[in-house]
């Protein structure tokens, strides 16, 4: 009874037992150094490929930076010069307008008829004088023969005096009434851009009061560009020729814009309150790309000086203040504090804090530590290759910030953090 009972248990105990010798097994090759490693089991990964820049000093301008704001080169008021009637409006608001064109026209009929009046007052008195200076003549032969007294010339020749100055008088009436009726029509001072019409027709308008301004006119081809530097940056200026100075303009949007200025007024005080100098340049504006009113940031080239220029990306930025990492001989990383001044275009400019032969690495920054190894390679060599700026591994690519391979990504550091297989793997 009993031998049959064990021969049925045989068939169940042989399989699991050869499983737990599999199991025992796999246990041992893992513990052993098998082929599933653990945590600091396996051997120490390769040198990460970095791109390097080898410092070399370079000429680089000395630029002064400051927020600027445009303003037309002439600005003028249209005004009345006359009391009258707005009849018509001659021009459209936001246009172009040529010297010396019509802008304006205020009722004639009351100056015309002034005009009249003031002619007609000039035809008596030179009436009157035409008599007086003839008077005065015969006067004069008759006392040389003492045929009247002095007296009597004395005031013939006084009263062609005084007949002289009212014709001199009614001459600059008629000068006047006609100076207002020419005024009846308003035209243009100066070639600019029309403003916005302040008054519209039918409206009474008067000099010397707020109803005489009707619009403005605004000349944008040049345009000026106002702004302020500090005390020492001004000193910097005043110690080369101003007029050699270069102005270049960035635009709202960061564009260039892309013609050239030149510096057209320096100030002669200092703001007491701000401890600025005023400077104005000028602007070529043939396209009307620049506006009156616009901020913009002007950039005054004053010479040129030797520096090192780093890619934007290669500086990082702490609490402490900006640094690079400078690989070594060794090809070992370390931080290294930099002083960086203007722009390059989209390069920084360093003035301290590297010297010639410095290699500068410029991708894969976030996976680097101090003292760690890497692998350096020059741009040209790393073009296109991963780890080189532009392609898989730079920034913006795979194993750079923000991509596949960045914190979280794969390859990158998220990917560095994870634990290697382990030997439960293999399981």
């Amino acid at each position: 009874m009993i031998d049959a009972a064990q021969r049925l248990r045989l068939p169940l105990l042989v399989p699991s037992l050869f499983a737990a010798a599999l199991l025992v097994a796999g246990c041992d090759r893992g513990s052993t150094g098998g082929p599933a490693q653990g945590p600091g089991g396996g051997a120490a990964p390769p040198p990460m490929p970095v791109t390097v820049l080898e410092m070399q000093p370079r000429k680089v301008p000395i630029v002064l930076e400051a927020v600027a704001r445009t303003e037309g080169s002439r600005e003028v008021e249209v005004r009345a010069r006359v009391t009258g009637i707005l009849e018509k409006q001659l021009f459209r608001e936001g246009e172009p307008i040529k010297a010396g064109a019509p802008m304006y026209r205020i009722e004639r009929a009351p100056f015309e008829i002034a005009l009249s009046q003031a002619r007609a007052a000039l035809a008596e008195a030179q009436s009157r004088a035409e008599r007086a200076q003839l008077e005065a003549t015969r006067l004069e032969k008759l006392l040389a023969d003492r045929a009247i007294s002095q007296r009597e010339y004395d005031d013939a020749r006084s009263s062609r005096q005084q007949t002289q100055a009212s014709l001199l008088a009614a001459q600059a009436r008629v000068r006047e009434a006609e100076l207002n009726l020419s005024y009846t029509t308003v035209d243009a001072p100066i070639a600019g851009i029309a403003g916005r019409a302040l008054r519209s027709e039918g409206s009474l308008v008067a000099p010397g009061s707020d109803s005489s301004l009707l619009t403005t006119l605004t000349r944008t081809d040049p345009i000026w560009v106002r702004f302020s530097l500090s005390e020492a940056e001004n000193a910097q200026l005043r110690g080369i020729d101003e007029r050699a100075a270069r102005v270049n303009l960035v635009l709202p949007d960061g564009r260039d814009y892309e013609r050239s200025g030149r510096l057209n007024f320096t100030g002669s005080t200092v703001d007491p309150k701000l401890g600025t100098v005023q400077l104005r340049a000028e602007f070529g504006n043939p396209s009307l790309q620049l506006l009156p009113g616009q901020y913009v940031k002007a950039r005054v080239e004053i010479g040129q000086r030797e520096a090192f220029v780093v890619p934007q990306s290669a500086v990082q930025q702490t609490d402490r203040g900006r640094f690079v990492w400078v690989v070594d001989g060794s090809n070992q990383v370390a931080p290294r504090p930099v002083e960086t001044g203007g722009w390059v275009g989209r390069d920084w400019v360093v003035g301290k804090g590297l010297q010639a032969g410095d290699r500068v690495a410029i991708d894969n920054l976030i996976r680097l530590r101090p003292g760690a190894t890497v692998q350096p390679k020059a741009p040209a060599d790393a073009q296109g290759a991963p780890g080189a700026q532009g392609g898989p591994g730079a920034q913006g690519g795979p194993g750079a910030q923000g991509g596949p391979g960045a914190q979280g990504g794969q390859g990158g550091q998220g990917a560095a953090r994870a634990p290697a297989p382990a030997a439960g793997d293999a399981r």
